[in-house]
């Protein structure tokens, strides 16, 4: 009779931190020899950046062997909370010092965060029908860049993600998540050959999440005491650990998001680095979020007045929708944004800390030029009323209510 696996038991043993690191180990064996190439995607995150850290020291400790090639992509918003950027700077200068090429990816300029909203005068995105940001500053220059560097190379490339699950995927020493794709064995979900949506990609890039079984107290653990130590590295990753939270961290997933981040209720993230004296010179930055909410108001963008007909010939569902920012209030967004920018930098200055980089000189010409081209988002003229004009209420399926009272 075989005996039945207590799940509450033997399955809820948590891994150490040596035992995570091993199984680390044990994934880029089985799957990184098969490939010359390897990339590893860096947001400047908790789990990426010990991804990052712990894979160079396991190459330089030769407990990994090197592929032929390394090469680093760090996924440059021009959004991360400033503790994040700063660390970021700091190890891309110690990965430079190994010989390790990295690779900065940003957005091109017209598609930049602060560009597309204050030059083009897109709206802010939203959780429910305009979440384009993620997409267009982090995702397709990425992928753009990972397709650059495939046609430099004979080849098949491994990714490396800082994808992780946690230990709930862990039972009986085994990774029991999602099986793997392309041969991996049932429950290595960690690996795949497929990075979908891009035909310049396909079949030539396999993706691999080392770290998908860490806990996030290793994760901590790692950052804050083991990467910072010389022999691991004598990497600056502790204060990555200080943005999340430092201690604190521990009791709380903790997730940073963007500066003023629109998608989300509150500014957790950058309420938690505020509590630390080092950083309370930031603060102006929680004027960016409000900046944003004030920015979608009636008042800042234009409507369409009436029928919005389709290149199809049929009529929009929601002929009168709200569309986007005015010059006016797209000029006054940017002077809030460098006023913002410059209150902090001149605290740093007096503080003997770093300087935030919110929007640059670059930045700030192409966007009063768009402004001064009278750009507007494709489907707008700019002789639309501004949405706050009282008018007839027209219905999709065509029926007018009108007026009541101006």
């Amino acid at each position: 009779m075989s005996r039945q696996i207590d799940i509450f038991a033997e399955g809820a043993q948590r891994l150490q931190m040596t035992e995570s690191i091993e199984l680390t180990i044990q994934s880029l064996q089985a799957y990184g020899e098969s490939h010359d190439h390897w990339a590893i995607a860096w947001s400047g995150g908790k789990d990426s950046s010990s991804t990052l850290t712990l894979i160079m020291w396991l190459i330089d400790s030769g407990k990994v062997k090197a592929p032929k090639s390394l090469t680093v992509f760090y996924a440059d918003t021009r959004q991360e909370l400033p503790p994040l950027a700063i660390a970021a700077k700091q190890i891309m200068d110690e990965l430079e010092e190994r010989g390790i090429h990295v690779e900065v990816v940003t957005a091109p300029l017209d598609k930049r965060f602060m560009v597309y909203i204050l030059g083009r005068g897109v709206p802010p995105p939203n959780n429910n029908t305009l979440r384009w940001c993620t997409r267009q500053i982090k995702i397709d220059p990425m992928q753009a860049a990972l397709e650059q560097r495939l046609a430099e190379l004979d080849g098949n490339v491994l990714m490396i993600t800082g994808v992780r699950q946690g230990e709930s995927a862990i039972r009986d020493k085994r990774i029991e998540m999602s099986c793997g794709k392309d041969g991996a064995e049932c429950g290595q979900g960690w690996y795949q050959k497929v990075l979908p949506e891009s035909k310049g990609l396909k079949g030539r890039l396999a993706t691999l999440a080392p770290l998908l079984h860490w806990r996030v107290c290793h994760v901590w653990e790692w950052l804050k005491h083991w990467a910072p130590l010389v022999e691991f590295g004598d990497w600056s990753t502790a204060t990555i650990a200080d943005a999340y939270g430092g201690d604190e961290a521990e009791e709380v997933n903790a997730r940073t998001g963007c500066t003023g981040c629109p998608l989300a209720s509150k500014d957790t993230a950058l309420d938690t680095i505020l509590l630390n004296p080092s950083w309370t010179y930031l603060a102006p930055l929680k004027g960016i979020k409000q900046l944003w909410r004030e920015l979608r108001e009636p008042h800042n963008r234009l409507r369409k007045a009436g029928y919005e007909y389709l290149k199809d010939g049929s009529t929009a569902a929601n002929p009168q929708r709200m569309g986007p920012i005015t010059f006016e209030a797209r000029l006054m967004g940017l002077e809030r944004i460098l006023n913002i920018q410059k209150e902090i930098n001149d605290a740093a200055d007096r503080l003997g800390r770093p300087r935030v980089d919110l929007i640059n000189a670059e930045e700030e010409t192409r966007i009063r030029e768009l402004i001064a081209a009278e750009t507007w988002p494709q489907g707008w003229d700019g002789d639309e009323p501004t949405a706050d004009t009282p008018m007839d209420q027209i219905n999709a399926d065509g029926s007018v209510q009108p007026l009541l009272f101006v």
